[in-house]
């Protein structure tokens, strides 16, 4: 039964890419985010499912990467520079958030 779920999974997201990248008339930048956003959905599922608190603070910290990705292509896109500092920032914050998660996780204490 686990695997006509994965067939099933696998088979909407090749109709959706194929969608995407076949019949859109859209600027390359945006069909990027497109996926971008789709995956978005998938690691926001494992946050709100996650089998485990590890599990749930590792999509996090995908997520904090698509992000930084976005806004990346909508720096790209729109020929904006400050989306790429704050994607920068975006991406230490990210990592300060991850590091805190995970001595959470573990037990201690942030000052530790």
């Amino acid at each position: 039964m686990k695997w006509i779920r994965w067939l099933i999974g696998l088979i909407i997201i090749a109709a959706f890419l194929i969608w995407d990248v076949f019949f859109l008339e859209l600027a390359f930048e945006i069909k990027l985010i497109n996926i971008i956003l789709f995956c978005a959905l998938f690691v926001l599922f494992r946050v709100i499912v996650g089998p485990s608190p590890a599990d749930r603070i590792v999509a996090v910290d995908i997520l904090g990467i698509l992000i930084v990705g976005m806004l990346a292509l909508l720096s790209s896109y729109y020929e904006k520079s400050y989306l790429m500092d704050v994607g920068l920032i975006w991406a230490l914050m990210s990592f300060i958030a991850s590091l805190a998660f995970a001595k959470i996780l573990e037990g201690r204490f942030l000052d530790d």
